[in-house]
Order: structure tokens, then C-alpha cells, then sequence
């Protein structure tokens, strides 16, 4: 089969999984964390029972062309990173400047205050779901093309390092506030700190500490700007 059927293919079970997601945090009701998570550990573990719990790194005959999407370039500058400041503009893009960005950004500075002015809180909500699943995606099929082979743990305890860029990069974990731009910026200092912690010869195992202790400073000064703000 096609490279561009297979990928498209991933990309098509990502969104249903943001569909599934979207319409039982929207429509049924239920926590965002407690679905999201839930929905983490049952697509981990289909991914376990297709693959066997086997490394796959054969693709087919454009195996190649895989290969050169996550692990290629253009003019000197990588695929991924091309991938990104495209996602990154569009996403900017229609945060400023569409209806459907201002109404992400009011349902998340007051939801119920959203549905009083006529924004349709749960298609919105869907919708974003679905957005993120999108860009996960993307995401796993570049991944799999810088990597070479798919691996039953690939992107696990990534998502701790995903809130930690968002909220680095001034995000609101309440909702309401951030950039497309701050969230790259974020993630590209969680980078370079996890480089340098590497370069200085400190083990591994403190990188978590690090990205947790990051998180929770980068909470704190939110908190203490948003109280001054309230003064």
C-alpha cells in the first residue's frame, strides 16, 4: 500500500479518537481528565495487540519516502521542523483571527458566560479535540519516519513534557490564555535544557524532575501574576 494511504489512514484513526473524545467530554458530560486518560490507556493498548507487542520497521515499497519525511530535508532544514513552523502559523492564524479561535479562547476564559453569548460550546469542543488529535497524528507519522521503526512505547510520558511546553509557554492550565508561538518557544526550552542537562553529564533520570519542576514554577508565577492582575 501507498505511503500516503497509510499515513493518511493513521491520521483518519487520530481524529476519530479526538471525535470519540470530544463528544463524550461535550456531549456526555464527563471529565476531560479522566476520558482523555482513559482514552490514552485503550489506544495503547490496541496498538499492542496489532502489532503484537513487536517492533515494526518494515513500510512497504515507499518505505524510503517515509523514511525522508521524518528524517529528511529541505534545503538544509528538517522535515519536522518545516512541519511545525507550518502548523505553528496556521494555528497562530486561527487563533487571532478566525471566529472559531475567539470562541476556543472564550470558552476557555468562561464557558458558561461562551454558551450566554450564542457560541456553540460543544461543537467547538469536538472540534478542538479533533484539532489536537489531527496534529498527534501528523506528529506519530513524522516520528516514525525520524525513527526508522514503531515501537509499542513510542511518545510514552510525552504528554508530561506537552503541558510543560503549553504551560512554559504561558498557557493557562484553567484555560483562556496562550499562544500557538509561546507553546513552540516552550517546547524548544524544554529542548535545550534537556540537551544541556545532557552535555553536563547529569543522569537522565533527572529529567523529569526538571520538566515537573518546571511545570509547577511556570503554575506558581501564572498564579502570582494573575493575583497582582486581580489587585
Amino acid at each position: 500500500w501507498s505511503i500516503w494511504i497509510g499515513a493518511a489512514l493513521a491520521i483518519g484513526a487520530a481524529l476519530l479518537v479526538g471525535l470519540i473524545n470530544g463528544g463524550l467530554i461535550a456531549y456526555v458530560g464527563m471529565p476531560p481528565f479522566v476520558v482523555t486518560l482513559g482514552m490514552l490507556s485503550l489506544a495503547r493498548s490496541l496498538a499492542m495487540v496489532l502489532s503484537g507487542n513487536k517492533m515494526v520497521y518494515e513500510f512497504g515499497p515507499d518505505h524510503a519516502t517515509l523514511l525522508w519525511l521524518g528524517g529528511g530535508s529541505i534545503l538544509g532544514i528538517p522535515n519536522p521542523l518545516i512541519v511545525l513552523a507550518i502548523l505553528a502559523l496556521i494555528t497562530g492564524f486561527a487563533f487571532k483571527w478566525t471566529a472559531w479561535g475567539r470562541h476556543v479562547f472564550a470558552i476557555g476564559g468562561n464557558e458558561q458566560a461562551a454558551t450566554l453569548t450564542g457560541v456553540p460550546v460543544k461543537r467547538i469542543k469536538v472540534s478542538v479535540y479533533m484539532f489536537a488529535s489531527l496534529t498527534a497524528g501528523i506528529t506519530g507519522v513524522l516520528e516514525v519516519g525520524w525513527l526508522g521503526g514503531v515501537t509499542t512505547n513510542l511518545g510514552q510520558g510525552m504528554e508530561l513534557s506537552v503541558i510543560a511546553a503549553a504551560v512554559i509557554g504561558g498557557a493557562n492550565l484553567a484555560g483562556g490564555v496562550g499562544t500557538a508561538f509561546g507553546a513552540v518557544v516552550g517546547a524548544a526550552l524544554i529542548e535545550v535544557i534537556r540537551n544541556s542537562l545532557i552535555l553536563l553529564g547529569i543522569s537522565t533520570f533527572w529529567q523529569g524532575a526538571f520538566v515537573g519542576s518546571f511545570i509547577i514554577l511556570a503554575v506558581l508565577f501564572d498564579r502570582i501574576r494573575a493575583s497582582r492582575a486581580d489587585v
